[in-house]
């Protein structure tokens, strides 16, 4: 059967590189497509008309929004190199740590983007990643092999030290959190991660002139 698979992100998007590190992860072909944000394209508004947003994803002119809705999708169609787990109760864990990613480190990080005092959000963000050091048992939030939690924590390994650079602001150090410091790197050295991920020089270059406007991304 002939499967034409279609992902609608951004370069710059942790939330789009989610999708694609998935799909790289289980040797899935598919054609991206890179969103211009302030100029998207009929496509990614006809797959994604309620959030408009990226990523889209389409499988078979099926669309998907949001990348935890995506993820588990692209784990029940193609079983090869699975990232959740096989047990019920440890597959529901996961999910939650996912949902507690977005639900709760995702939001504050964008309010200490638009902030200029951002002692309170560095305070909550340092709370949030205790939970997350503690719950590191292994190599990876998956054992030793990249799973859901780790594919939904590239915002913590990849993008939160761009941001405390920029910010000039420190939550994540190896004094504080050694166990999550050690992941961040084992992760975005992961060839995988490097082949779908963007460089931290790009992703600077593309995250600090929009310090100064003070506008927090909003994708999913």
């Amino acid at each position: 059967m002939g499967e034409e698979v279609k992902l609608y992100g951004n370069w710059a998007s942790p939330f789009s590189c989610r999708v694609d590190i998935a799909l790289k992860l289980k040797g899935v072909e598919y054609k991206y497509y890179d969103e211009d944000l302030k100029n998207k394209s009929a496509s990614l508004l006809k797959y994604n008309p309620i959030h408009k947003k990226v990523p889209a994803f389409v499988h078979n002119e099926k669309p998907l929004a949001e990348s935890l809705v995506i993820l588990e999708y692209i784990e029940e169609t193609w079983k090869t190199n699975p990232i959740f787990p096989q047990d019920p109760y440890e597959r529901a864990q996961a999910r939650f740590w996912t949902r507690f990613i977005d639900d709760k480190i995702v939001p504050t990080l964008r309010e200490a983007w638009v902030k200029e005092d951002r002692k309170k959000e560095a305070k909550e963000a340092s709370e949030y990643l205790e939970f997350l050091e503690k719950e590191l048992k292994g190599k990876y939030f998956g054992g030793e092999s990249i799973g859901v939690v780790d594919i939904a924590g590239n915002v913590v390994a990849q993008w939160l030290p761009i941001f405390q650079q920029l910010m000039g602001i420190e939550i994540m150090t190896e004094t504080k959190f050694p166990k999550l410091c050690k992941w961040s790197h084992d992760f975005a050295t992961h060839p995988v991660i490097k082949e779908a991920s963007p460089s931290k020089e790009d992703l600077i270059a593309f995250y600090k002139p929009q310090l100064s406007t003070r506008k927090a991304p909003t994708q999913k």
